[in-house]
This record gives structure tokens, sequence and C-alpha cells, in this order.
């Protein structure tokens, strides 16, 4: 596994190339704001999903009278990715089908993941190209998972956004059921609690969700996400760990 190394006027990044994925973004000061992969919570950084954001029932699906077992989030994750390019702001990873991910996925593609880093900003780019004959079923999504700010309890933070009023699709085993609640987010803001995500995770259809803030009632720090046109949004955090752990989890879908 190899490693890039971004840098600015404002942030430190690191991405691996296993799954290529985000695992450290530090500010000047050294503050670091990606969960650092704590085995006991969560041991992963920022996960790409591909090809399947989510899981499948009974994780499998049929294509042309044959099954094809693919686990939770995909393979990419977890894959070796090939750096194309890299500069001191600006670097490109590859992953192309292969016998390996034939197995799980029938489809030739060929994916890249371009990281940009502009002062205090990180721009992800995702391309997928399609080397199937036919229609190839595929989705993409973003895993990021933050810590709090400060040392401060996870109690102590809220989610910023856009709108005062959201519609939440309930999961059932990890799935979209049909049951739509709203959920209510007065002056466009949410506290974070533990109990929040008893039910696994808040997720938002219809591209209600194009920005969103990780924001600090004992700091000025926040973390602001933008992810136009995403059509699905998640918001997820470990049940039942404990809340001297100091770190919470964003899932985009």
């Amino acid at each position: 596994m190899t490693s890039v190394q971004l840098t600015s006027s404002f942030l430190d990044v690191t991405i691996n190339s296993q799954g290529a994925e985000l695992c450290s973004v530090k500010n000047k000061q050294g503050f670091e704001y990606i969960w650092q992969a704590d085995k006991a919570v969560w041991a992963r950084h920022a996960p790409v999903l591909f090809p399947i954001v989510g899981k499948l029932k009974d994780n499998y699906f049929l294509y042309e009278n044959k099954k094809f077992e693919l686990p939770q989030h995909g393979f990419a994750r977890d894959m070796q990715f090939e750096l194309m390019s890299s500069s001191v702001n600006c670097c490109t990873f590859q992953l192309v089908s292969s016998v390996e991910t034939d197995q799980k996925y029938p489809f030739d593609f060929v994916f890249r993941i371009t990281f940009e880093l502009e002062k205090n900003t990180i721009i992800t780019k995702y391309q997928i190209k399609n080397l199937y004959a036919r229609d190839m079923y595929v989705s993409i999504g973003a895993h990021p998972g933050f810590n709090c700010f400060g040392g401060s309890r996870f109690e102590d933070h809220y989610l910023e956004f856009e709108t005062d009023l959201l519609q939440q699709t309930r999961l059932h085993e990890g799935l979209l059921s049909e049951v739509k609640m709203p959920l209510n987010a007065p002056d466009k803001k949410l506290d974070l609690s533990l109990s929040l995500f008893d039910n696994d995770a808040l997720v938002f259809e219809n591209n209600q969700i194009n920005k969103i803030s990780l924001c600090s009632k004992t700091s000025s720090q926040k973390i602001m996400m933008e992810c136009k046109g995403w059509p699905f949004f998640g918001i997820w955090a470990k049940k039942g760990w404990s809340a001297s752990s100091h770190g919470m989890e964003l899932l985009i879908l």
C-alpha cells in the first residue's frame, strides 16, 4: 500500500492507494478532522462505496440468470487502486475491472477518483467508464468519518442543514423501507445524540440535501460538505459506542 500527500496553505491531506481512501486531513495546527479508524468502534477512515451503496437483500443479485454475491458497499474499498497522477495539490487513482471483480460484478469498467486540494477545500471527482457492451448497473458513494472537535462530547455537536424540515426514509434490516417520517430541524439545526442512530442511519431520498455542516457548540470549527445533485444522503454513527470516543461518521450516498 502506498500513500499520497497533498498540501495547501490550510491543509495537509493523505490518501491511501488501498481503496483510494482519504485517511487524514489536518489543519496547520495539527488538528485531525478524519476519523482515525479505531478498531474498537469503526476500523475505516473514509471508504469509497462502489459499485453499490448499502446492501443487497441476502447480499446477492441475479444477472442473466446467474447469481452474483456482492458485499455491503461493494468491493472497491478493499482493493488496491493504481496511482495515475500526482502533484502537490492533486492526485488521481484508478481501478480497472479484472477477473477478481468479474466474480462479484460482471461488468467491465474503469473507475477513477481525483482529489484536488484548494485552500481549505477538498474537491473529489468520480469518473466511471463503461467498457461493457450493454448497460452497466452501478452506484457510487462516499463514506467519510469525522472527528468531533476539541475533545468535546458527541452531544456538544449539531448538524446544520439548508432547511428546517426533512423527510427521512426508515431502514429495515439495512434496506430501504416504504416508511417515511418527518425530521424536524429547528433553525435548520439538529442536535446530535447517540440515541439518534438507534434505528441505524438517517437516510434522505430525492436530493433533499445538497449541503450540510458538522458544527460544535464549544468550538468555532466546522466541517461543510457539498454534494449537489446526489439523490441520496445518509448520516450515521456507530450504535452503542462510548461517547468518550470523540468521533462520528457522516455517510454520503
